[in-house]
């Protein structure tokens, strides 16, 4: 009998141990006192990752992308997920939102409340993000207009709605180590970080696991649609052996050298560089012809 209290004991133990190594993980205060935002910057970093493409409403066009509602549908193997509203509205949007909460939020997937978000959001990748390029998107973004749209809820069910199992998601798949390392240059390092940070483009290039963790032992290999329709390319010089130069045509016009045409959520990608100077285009292109070959 005296087996049974101690087995207790260690049970409590065990989840004492699990809620703390699952809890939500702020970045430290310290990383964001004191920092100030560049409009100018930001606008760049705005487009670079995208942040329109997830966040303006469905069908939206032109001036209308900066309008961030939210609402778009990503599904997912578990589920559906619903962009939210990111305007300036301070009741339905971040507007009310410190700097300290914005990059938490972007860099960490933490709420101004402390749950998790979903790595539907890419803070997997902005992660890798400098401070004070998140410090100048929010200087953007400020300037953005507010829409009171309220945000729609997720349409994922259980287990995948108990938030705080993102902790272990986290703890599993979280890094800060670059995916490609070795002696770049420096062009090939600004595309690093275009490429495996801010422009997030391992999140639909990579295939996932059963949890939805990126293997990344065949980065950028291609992966399923996760709509089910089709696949995304392999962009491993494998698959994508264009020219340097044919690469970043590509992403700054959406022409292939084979006069074929972007399509899908990529077009967004094209209109994103294409506001970008021609050198980060050229950049990423330096990155992909470092990246490993995988079939």
């Amino acid at each position: 009998m005296r087996l049974i209290p101690s087995l207790a004991l260690l049970a409590a133990l065990g989840a004492a141990a699990g809620w703390w190594l699952t809890a939500p993980k702020p970045l430290p205060a310290a990383l964001t006192a004191g920092l100030t935002g560049d409009v100018a910057k930001g606008e760049q970093v705005f487009w670079a990752a995208g942040c329109a493409s997830c966040h303006m409403a469905p069908g939206a066009t032109g001036d209308a992308q900066l309008l961030l509602t939210g609402g778009q549908r990503f599904a997912s193997d578990f589920g559906t997920f619903l962009a939210p509203n990111i305007s300036t509205d301070p009741t339905h949007g971040i507007g009310g939102w410190s700097l300290a909460q914005f990059a938490d939020a972007v860099m960490r997937g933490v709420s101004p409340e402390g749950q998790h978000y979903y790595p539907a959001f890419p803070y997997a990748a902005f992660g890798k993000m400098q401070v004070q390029d998140v410090a100048d998107l929010k200087a953007f973004m400020d300037r953005l207009p507010a829409d009171a749209t309220p945000s729609l809820p997720h349409e994922i069910g259980f287990p995948f709605t108990i938030r705080r199992s993102l902790g272990g998601w986290k703890l599993l798949f979280l890094h800060e180590d670059w995916v490609i390392n070795g002696e770049l240059t420096e062009q090939e390092t600004r595309g690093r970080y275009l490429a495996e940070a801010m422009a997030h483009c391992g999140e639909c290039h990579t295939p996932r696991n059963l949890l939805g963790g990126l293997q990344l032992s065949r980065w950028l290999a291609g992966a399923p649609n996760p709509d089910g329709k089709g696949t995304i390319p392999n962009i491993t010089p494998a698959k994508l052996d264009w020219s340097a130069p044919d690469i970043a045509s590509y992403l700054t016009t959406g022409f292939t050298p084979e006069f074929d045409s972007v399509g899908g959520h990529m077009a967004h990608v094209v209109e994103n560089f294409a506001r970008l100077p021609e050198s980060e285009a050229a950049a990423v292109a330096a990155y992909l012809k470092r990246v490993p070959a995988a079939e």
